[in-house]
């Protein structure tokens, strides 16, 4: 079976930034306690009228202009969120409206910051059957709409999109694509971080909404310790069942959820600072969107190029969590 390649990648964040000093004005915090405990500066939030569809639709629109591709040769499409326009129809098929793929059918994913490289693992065994030769995998969310900002986890979730296009590997003799993929799930996770209501455990009703139940609640410290100890547990499996070492990698891409726990899994896993990818200043916790606008940037600057080992890896609500390597193919 043919091996699975990342061949394009587009991104795309709204223009409005919330900066620490804004957020000074909304509750009590200040720009150095956010700087100091987050590692974040601003984020991006969309616009009253703009969804997550908008969102989706924008980072496609960038890879398919700035690679050349024609959105009639698209197979499938993949959207990775937590905040999609409806509960159905599927903002996947919103996309694809939007988009004009009409040779696409797709489907939403939802695993949390997890999403997306649950989704690149999916197009790649769509591709690896044969059945499929374009997969375009979207992570995007409008986290600003789940967000209280009563609340001093405000500070931490922004808005965006990402998108790879998953395609065949032209030459598997050299390894491109991808290597391997670990995927877990804990469902006893489920208290520590998640929107109480909405679903049909609590249909949303006057209570729910005086309880202010529809926006995200967690619990901070829990879920620190539960993304460092699988960041750091999930990339080393990886590494030994594929008889590699950190020194093998180029880059590693995570979730960006805290800048200080990012640098201290660079540290137990022996990752010098400057191979461990981090943005988190720049956007916030997007989500879904997460690690592909880190891709985003890490291209952009240089970071990651042809040939190039990188892990992905990524841990969040519900508790879901995964990591996969990838030879990079562009």
């Amino acid at each position: 079976m043919p091996n699975a390649k990342i061949t394009a990648l587009g991104c795309y964040t709204p223009p409005r930034v919330l900066t620490n000093p804004d957020l000074e004005q909304l509750i009590d915090t200040t720009d150095q306690w956010i700087l100091d405990h987050t590692g974040i500066r601003e984020r991006h939030l969309a616009a009253p009228d703009v969804a997550t569809s908008d969102l989706a639709l924008a980072a496609a629109r960038c890879l398919l202009d700035q690679h050349g591709v024609a959105a009639a040769d698209l197979d499938a499409i993949l959207v990775c969120t937590v905040t999609p326009d409806h509960l159905f129809p599927s903002t996947a098929g919103l996309v694809q409206h939007g988009l004009g793929a009409t040779r696409a059918w797709g489907f939403d994913l939802l695993a949390g910051c997890a999403g997306f490289l649950y989704g690149l693992n999916v197009a790649a065994q769509l591709v690896a059957t044969g059945s499929h030769q374009k997969v375009l995998v979207i992570g995007a969310d409008t986290m600003s709409r789940i967000v209280d900002y009563q609340r001093s986890n405000c500070v931490l979730f922004g808005d965006g999109a990402g998108a790879m296009l998953v395609e065949p590997a032209a030459d598997p003799d050299r390894g491109f694509g991808l290597l391997d993929f670990v995927g877990e799930v804990d469902g006893s996770g489920a208290a520590f971080l998640k929107q109480p209501a909405g679903g049909s455990r609590r249909p949303a009703s006057q209570e729910t909404l005086d309880r202010r139940l529809h926006f995200v609640h967690q619990d901070g410290a829990r879920m620190l310790n539960y993304a460092s100890a699988k960041l750091i547990g999930l990339s080393q499996l990886l590494l030994e069942r594929n008889h590699l070492t950190v020194g093998d990698l180029a880059l590693m891409i995570p979730n960006q959820s805290n800048q200080r726990m990012l640098q201290s899994v660079a540290a137990a896993l022996g990752l010098p600072p400057e191979r461990m990818m981090i943005n988190i200043d720049r956007y916030g916790n997007t989500s879904g969107a997460s690690v592909a606008l880190a891709t985003g940037d890490a291209v952009a600057e240089g970071r990651l190029k042809p040939g190039d080992l990188v892990l992905f890896a990524a841990a969040g609500g519900g508790f879901a969590a995964g990591a996969s390597l990838w030879r990079w193919a562009f």
